[in-house]
Parts: C-alpha cells; structure tokens; sequence
C-alpha cells in the first residue's frame, strides 16, 4: 500500500511538472509576442476588447452543446456542466502540449471514461468533431470568397488557397467516409498504421516489439465503425451537431474581428475568415504548441494578400491570439489539474 502510494505521488509529480514544464515552453516561445501585445494595448479601444471573452463564452456553449448531441447520438449522455468543464480542460491540453490536436485527442478519451463512455464512443465523437469543423469550413471559405468579390479584393493567390484548402478537406472528408462504411477497411487501414507506429516505437524500446495491441486497436476500431453505422443509418442526426461546429467557427471569427474593430478598423469579413479558416487548418497538423508561429504567420500572410496590410495584421492577429490564451488557459489550467489530482485521490484509495 505505502510503495503504491509512493508511485501515485510520484506520477503527480511527473505530470505536473511535464504541465508546468510545457506551459513555460509555450510561453517562452510567445514572450515576444506578449510584450508587443501590452505595448499594443494603450493604442486600442479597450471596450471592443470586451467582446473578446463574451464571444468565446459562446464558443465554449458550441464546442460543449457540440459534444453533447454527438454524445446523444450514441446513447450517452452526459451533463452540460460537465461537458464544459472537458471542454476548458481541452483548450488548456490543446493549447499546451506539442502534439498537433492528438493530446486533446486522447485527454478527451481519457475524461469520457470516467463518464462510463467507451473509447471507441469518445474516439467516433472526436473524429466526427473535426469533420463537422471540416465540412463548416467549407461553407465558411465560400462565404469569404464572396465577401472578397464584392470588394474587388479576390485575386488568383486567394482563389488557389480557397480552392486548394477546399479540395483537400473534400477529399479527406470522402476518404474518411469510404474505409468507416466498411468494417474491413477500417480494421485493415488502423491495422496497418498500428504496425507502422509499432515498428517506429521498437526503434526506441527494443524489448517491446508490439507496444500499441493490434488486437486492442481492432476492438476499438470495430466499436468505432458499428457507431458510425449508428450515424450513417440517418444522417439527419448530425444537423444539431453541424449548427454548433458554424457557431463555434463563428464566435471565433467574431472574437478576430474584434480586435480589428479595437484597433478602429473594419476590414473585409471575408479576408479575415479565409485567414482563420488556413490558420487553424495549419493548426491542426501543427506539433508547436498551439501552433504557435505558423498560425501567426498564416494567418498574416492570407490577410497581406485579401489586401489587409501587414501592419496591420500582425499586431491584431498576435494581439488576438495572446489574450485569448490569456482568457482559456487559466481556467484550463485549473480544472486540468483539478481533475487530475481528483483522479490520483481516488487511485491512492
């Protein structure tokens, strides 16, 4: 019992200091951008600012109510107050930890099992997340282009983006549909990513030639192909679900914008929603933290060519991406390793 306590408390520690450790990393990747921000902030209007915290208070309700139905659709049900606190625990994991969304990912998983929720339900929910996300983009980067149109401001660059951007997303969207219709595609495609990631692994741990179990990934896999079943069957379910993925892109491009409206400009929507769309897209397959500095620089240079000058930009874009980890990272933060330590309590029983 003592040495069992002992690891518990040690884990903690591992893990708090890897927490600790990654949020220092992040913010020194960013100290820049914090001074230029404060330095910044005696030029703006600080009562647009305000929007910034009301606009992503909706955007916790979307991403939460989002969850949710996808949840229901499954047969899980889990309680709204609940669901947001993952949700701000997510934003703090996501926002933190080098790993291109997959930590959020499995963090997620991890928080839907002490909801009774299997691991294929939470991995499905996950997946379907960033498909409706996907498929809002593209209404989304349509909606841009038109924006653009009228103002005269669309050129071959943006056209090659929107299409380009518009394209991939299709494309994974109806690949991904193809090997989850079948059940063994979908066992034969994760089959042979895990043996893949295995022999990468061994690479490392020479004693452990199979540390992810195939046959633990075609257990999950197999629950998460009978789920998407469950969603194929009536495709109508995922109406609720596609309306919160557009409000939650929404309140996000309202959040940017506000920050344009605080630095008394009232730039094109539309070249401020084809630079979010790329930005976070790049985010997504980022491993930075965050996707610091890529997301930045996307994001600046998608606006520089819709005719927002860098000057500009820049500022409002790093302006905008500290205080709003400034507005999600605390909270995060908190509940992140409240939970945590609630978990090591009840494992130290």
């Amino acid at each position: 019992m003592q040495k069992t306590e002992e690891q518990t408390h040690r884990l903690k520690q591992i893990v708090s200091a890897i927490t600790i450790f990654a949020l220092f990393v992040l913010v020194f990747a960013i100290r820049h951008q914090i001074v230029e921000t404060f330095r910044n902030l005696g030029q703006v209007n600080l009562w647009f600012l305000w929007l910034m915290p009301i606009m992503q208070i909706g955007n916790y309700h979307a991403y939460t109510q989002m969850y949710r139905h996808l949840l229901w659709i499954l047969n899980e049900r889990i309680r709204y107050r609940s669901m947001m606190r993952v949700q701000l625990e997510l934003n703090f994991v996501n926002n933190v930890f080098p790993s291109g969304g997959v930590s959020g990912i499995s963090y997620f998983g991890l928080r839907m099992k002490d909801a009774q929720v299997t691991g294929g339900k939470s991995t499905l929910v996950q997946v379907m997340k960033f498909t409706l996300l996907f498929v809002s983009f593209q209404i989304f980067l349509g909606i841009g282009l038109l924006l653009l149109s009228f103002s005269g401001r669309t050129n071959n660059f943006l056209i090659m983006v929107v299409t380009t951007l518009s394209s991939f997303l299709l494309v994974g969207t109806l690949l991904f549909a193809y090997i989850m219709s079948n059940q063994n595609r979908i066992n034969g495609f994760f089959t042979f990513i895990t043996k893949i990631l295995n022999r990468i692994i061994h690479v490392f741990r020479r004693k452990h030639p199979e540390t992810i179990k195939i046959d633990n990934v075609r257990a999950l896999f197999t629950e998460l192909h009978e789920g998407y079943m469950v969603i194929k069957s009536d495709i109508r379910v995922l109406k609720k679900p596609l309306l919160f993925a557009l409000l939650a892109n929404t309140t996000e491009i309202l959040t940017i914008y506000s920050v344009y409206m605080a630095f008394g400009e009232f730039v094109n929507p539309g070249a401020v929603i084809i630079a979010y769309a790329v930005a976070n897209f790049a985010g997504l397959i980022s491993v930075l933290p965050g996707g610091v500095g890529v997301y930045e620089a996307l994001m600046t240079g998608v606006l520089v060519a819709a005719g927002v000058p860098a000057a500009l930009s820049l500022p409002v874009t790093v302006m905008y991406r500290i205080l709003n980890s400034l507005i999600q990272l605390p909270p995060g933060y908190y509940l992140y390793h409240k939970n945590l330590h609630k978990r090591q309590s009840k494992e130290s029983d």
